[in-house]
């Protein structure tokens, strides 16, 4: 039987003999077996149904069920014992005692936010996914009222930044744009962030849907290329949708004091936070990135046109002319003004 305390044991011998260990044949196949079925249930009726597809892509599927689920005998289900549940943190020690220790502790569990068949990385999760889940108890619309007792536009504000980026301690933030698709005909329709299959249907083939934008397929997107994607008439339902995205993602759920403070993201200037990644839907449901030329969210015409961040858009270039200019309109008026005092007495005798 395949225990917790085997687990780590487990982990460094996939390290050291991955070829050996993938080809064994996987306990957790006999499981799917039966849980890969949509039609399955519990004998209370409770859904016990795994997606197979979204399960090998967690790291759960390298520890296998069982290190979770330990009590499972051979003869299950007919024994009629119910398996068994780790607490996540017998696995995630450090995780758990962050995030005991955050505003959020006594509020929710692991659970409630990740689902343990299904739990992605944050790269391969959308940032709208990200709000959905805090959205599960803190409403959208209700949220949007509190903050926008001293945020300016909340809405846009809610819409582009994940709630970690200002309620953790998370770090190292880079633009992550997802391809949003328009929900109706009318232009005025809202969008939503398109999945693989309606991004599929746009193309020809079997194509991959990163060739929407990445056309010539080296896997990484040049500014020509996403001024052809914005540019083109036949992408008029679709944009690109930028959102200000943790690198490092922490559990110190908490309300930080230089969140309050605009310049956290509106004074970087522009050789901050120029990092950015456009994210494609997988047909499992999760995202891959593809990395995007620097540049891209100065341009804000052509390149990331539905994304704009005062600031963190600025150029040094323009900002040195507005200097320039604000500065001699003043030395203007203060020439003419000394002027105009020096020669007061003599316009006084014409």
């Amino acid at each position: 039987m395949f225990t917790l305390r085997s687990a780590a044991l487990a982990l460094s011998v996939l390290a050291i003999f991955p070829m050996a260990a993938l080809s064994a044949e996987k306990p957790e196949d006999a499981c799917l077996g039966c849980h890969g079925d949509r039609n399955i249930s519990g004998k209370s009726g409770s859904h016990v149904y795994i997606d197979p597809a979204q399960y090998t892509r967690t790291t759960h599927a390298v520890i296998g069920c069982t290190s979770c689920h330990e009590s499972v005998s051979a003869s299950h289900p007919d024994d009629g014992i119910r398996p068994s549940r780790a607490t996540c943190k017998e696995c995630h020690g450090p995780v758990q005692k962050e995030y005991a220790a955050s505003l959020h502790a006594n509020n929710a569990g692991c659970a409630d936010c990740h689902n343990p068949h299904s739990v992605k990385p944050p790269v391969s999760v959308s940032g709208k996914e990200m709000n959905a889940m805090c959205s599960r108890c803190h409403e959208t619309a209700k949220m949007v009222k509190v903050h926008a007792k001293w945020l300016p536009q909340a809405d846009l504000h809610i819409d582009a930044i994940p709630c970690i980026t200002c309620h953790t301690g998370s770090q190292n933030y880079v633009i992550t744009m997802y391809i949003e698709k328009r929900l109706g005909t009318k232009p005025g329709s809202d969008f939503k962030v398109a999945n693989y299959d309606e991004l599929s249907q746009t193309l020809p083939g079997d194509k991959d849907v990163k060739s929407l934008i990445d056309t010539n397929g080296d896997n990484y997107i040049s500014l020509a290329e996403l001024r052809t994607f914005n540019r083109d008439a036949k992408h008029d339902n679709l944009r690109l949708w930028g959102m200000m995205t943790p690198e490092k993602v922490t559990h110190t759920y908490q309300i930080l004091d230089n969140r309050w403070d605009c310049t956290f993201c509106h004074a970087s200037g522009p050789k901050a936070m120029q990092t950015s990644f456009v994210s494609f839907p997988g047909k499992d449901g999760s995202f891959t990135r593809v990395a995007v030329e620097k540049g891209a969210i100065l341009d804000i015409l052509y390149g990331t046109p539905d994304f704009y961040m005062m600031g963190s858009t600025r150029s040094t270039a323009l900002s040195i002319v507005g200097g320039l200019i604000i500065c001699g309109g003043m030395a203007f008026a203060g020439i003419h003004g000394t002027l105009r005092f020096l020669t007061r007495n003599n316009r006084k005798e014409h």
